[in-house]
């Protein structure tokens, strides 16, 4: 597996969805985050780490976040804060 620990600001708005045929996940959240590099990468969450980013977390917020890189430019979410 491989970690990634990255800052940026989320650009784009929040989709939270429910997960009605899976046993693991029952959630799930997808955003896009550009990186302080100008790049940006879709932001995979779920279970009780999307239901934090679709309550908490709105577009242009500044955010650290620690997950690994799954397919492509997307990041599965581990760990996430606000950042003022």
């Amino acid at each position: 597996m491989n970690i990634c620990f990255l800052m940026g600001k989320i650009v784009s708005d929040i989709n939270f969805k429910f997960i009605i045929h899976d046993r693991e996940n029952n959630s799930i959240v997808k955003f896009e985050v550009e990186l302080n590099n100008k790049s940006k990468i879709i932001v995979i969450g779920y279970n009780e780490l999307a239901d934090f980013c679709y309550s908490r977390l709105k577009k242009n917020d500044n955010i650290a976040l620690q997950g690994y890189l799954s397919s492509g430019i997307n990041v599965i979410l581990e760990n996430i804060k606000l950042v003022k």
